[in-house]
């Protein structure tokens, strides 16, 4: 045994003084490894629609419904099974309604209270008995711990034990309480680990509100969408992405999120737009702040031409006289020349008004307490891509060339491509929130809307989308990934170049939406890729002709629920109704999956590897055990 190897035995030994304390431990992280393994579930572009995605995580994207069907088809009507399904999911709101309506006796709580002691019991037995009491409301814990491990005896006492324990419950009008505490937990037991492959940002209206769910939810993670880094770098102080935010959110009537969620006042903005701009006050902002993007964009860009947006740059391209603008050669007729602030000798130079609305906007952003505290959050639980139990999730594409090989980028001085590329572009977001160097601060309008962003990966074409008719303009051409995405062979290069080489590896994306009105399904290459992106923003609901995806990954395979559009809490609440979610399982797995075959599982197995060695040490007398 090395000196650094009996350093850390003896590290080790503190936390297990004894040879019993190691065995123990031992034995504890072998059954873990025997257990299934936990359930995944797997969302993106959210898009701010709250009310939706709060169903959604409420209901486990089906999977309670599905439990409580499994146990009480044969014991509850249809109403019955709706009603303990919407208690559970709005507990609190269901309760009010509940007591208001009279229809709450000591009778129904103690119905009510078995039926979902029995699911909880039913989503605990993939569990260790540790974790679930972990996962219990603290107040509850020894209570419910009682009521999940109820088992029957030759005299009936213990069932008559936990029978007093519910008397006694609603003797003491701890019923509701009670019963918020266990649809905690069911939820809690229904989902063990949550995946955000990107884009909460932007179209719905309440992103805010979705972060601060997700920051109270107890495991997770978030792989940024190209709708993320453009509030991210908006928080940096990017003034190209505080334009697109401030854009896309007026142009979408959101303004709620700017001023009343992040404090962002746009009262200079619309003063400025009611001086310059004819319209409403919100057509005005939109044509205001268009324009002050365009020249923002236009200054990064000539900044920077390894980014390789030039032909980006279009105010220049503008024929005043004409009304016309020439792109790649062709000319296009304008649909407005209201450019009152354009000096089409400079046409990218903001003017003194412009400066001032800009700059205030960039102190709002800079400034704002809950903003930055939400961007924190992204970054702390977050990054461009994710290895987790032989996936490989990231929100956009990986950059290839025309014939399926890994494209070669440079920036900055660096040539990189795939994996390489992508812990770069990672890196750069951190040092640009960090450190605000100001190239890193630039990258992150890159990394919103460059050709070769790996979270967008596709030419944004919103000044033809601002100012010309002709549709044909408005085409975005996309990295060849796109063109790729049937292609297993190439799915297989890329997981190879991460490190995947299991046959049951998969890519999982986000960011283009799948339009199941047209036939497509999210399953591609083979059943190596899969697009969740099913259309959670009601913008794009005619799109795809869904609301939204979850992937579910639990120990038997993989299935994919796609959701109907959602109408409102209040209808769940006053008439029962829940989100319709179809699933489809594509594929099961040849063997259970337990946690021994996990991520999680190879941290054991490497931990019960090192605890072995320390009992070696201490049958062999070379670490002493501590006597208490």
């Amino acid at each position: 045994m090395n000196h650094d190897q009996r350093k850390y035995l003896s590290l080790l030994a503190e936390k297990f003084p004894t040879r019993q304390a190691v065995c123990t431990e031992i034995i504890n992280l072998a059954a873990i490894m025997n257990l299934p393994k936990g359930t995944e579930h797997f969302m993106s572009d959210i898009h701010g629609e709250y009310e939706a995605f709060l169903h959604i995580m409420n209901n486990c994207s089906g999977v309670i419904r599905e439990k409580i069907e499994l146990l009480f088809a044969d014991s509850l009507s249809d109403t019955e099974q709706r009603d303990l399904r919407t208690l559970i999911y709005y507990p609190k709101e269901k309760l009010r309604r509940l007591h208001s309506e009279g229809i709450i006796s000591p009778q129904w709580y103690r119905k009510v209270l078995r039926q979902m002691i029995e699911i909880a019991r039913l989503l605990s037995s993939k569990y260790t008995r540790s974790k679930v009491r972990k996962a219990m409301p603290r107040e509850f814990g020894y209570i419910i711990d009682e009521l999940l491990h109820a088992l029957p005896d030759e005299d009936g006492n213990q069932l008559a034990y936990h029978e007093r324990i519910l008397d006694t419950i609603v003797g003491i009008q701890n019923g509701d309480e009670f019963i918020i505490a266990l649809s905690a937990l069911i939820k809690r037991l229904a989902v063990d680990h949550l995946h955000i492959v990107g884009d909460l940002f932007d179209r719905g209206a309440d992103a805010d509100k979705i972060i601060e769910l997700l920051m109270d939810y107890h495991s997770l993670d978030i792989q940024w969408g190209n709708h993320d880094v453009l509030w991210m770098g908006a928080a940096a102080g990017n003034e190209a992405c505080i334009a697109n935010v401030v854009r896309n959110n007026v142009r979408y009537n959101n303004i709620r999120i700017l001023e009343s969620g992040y404090g962002v006042s746009l009262r200079r903005l619309q003063l400025f737009a009611e001086k310059y701009y004819e319209g409403t006050p919100a057509k005005a902002m939109v044509k205001a702040i268009n324009v002050i993007m365009f020249k923002a964009e236009g200054e990064l860009i000539r900044r920077h031409p390894e980014f390789e947006m030039q032909d980006r740059l279009l105010l220049d391209k503008v024929n005043p006289e004409k009304g016309t603008v020439t792109i790649e050669g062709t000319e296009y007729a304008m649909n407005t020349m209201e450019f009152p602030t354009v000096d089409w000798s400079d046409p990218y130079r903001m003017t003194p008004e412009e400066r001032e609305v800009m700059d205030d906007l960039k102190r709002s952003f800079c400034e704002s307490p809950q903003l930055h505290r939400h961007i924190e959050f992204l970054y702390a639980v977050g990054g461009v891509y994710l290895k987790m139990n032989d996936n490989l999730l990231f929100h956009g594409c990986v950059p290839l060339t025309e014939d399926g090989q890994m494209a070669e980028v440079n920036f900055f001085g660096q040539f990189m491509r795939g994996k390489s590329y992508f812990e770069f572009c990672e890196k750069a977001a951190r040092l640009a929130f960090n450190t605000g160097e100001a190239r890193y601060v630039d990258f992150m309008f890159y990394l919103w809307g460059g050709p070769k962003s790996p979270m967008c990966g596709r030419v944004v074409k919103t000044f033809e989308r601002s100012y010309l008719d002709d549709k044909a303009s408005w085409k975005e051409p996309q990295d060849p990934y796109y063109l790729y995405l049937d292609s297993e062979a190439t799915s297989r290069m890329i997981l190879r170049e991460f490190g995947l080489k299991s046959d049951l590896s998969h890519i999982i994306n986000g960011h283009t939406p799948v339009h199941v009105s047209d036939g497509e399904i999210p399953i591609k290459a083979g059943g190596k890729l899969i697009v969740i992106d099913g259309g959670f923003s009601r913008a794009y609901h005619k799109t795809t002709g869904i609301a939204g995806y979850t992937l579910i990954y639990n120990s038997h395979g993989m299935r994919i629920k796609s959701h109907m559009p959602f109408e409102s809490v209040e209808r769940v609440l006053s008439e029962n109704i829940d989100i319709e979610s179809r699933a489809n399982q594509f594929e099961i797995e040849p063997y259970r999956v337990m946690v021994g075959d996990s991520d999680i599982g190879k941290r054991l197995a490497a931990q019960i590897e090192d605890l072995n060695e320390l009992l070696t040490a201490y049958r062999d007398g070379v670490i002493p055990e501590r006597v208490e």
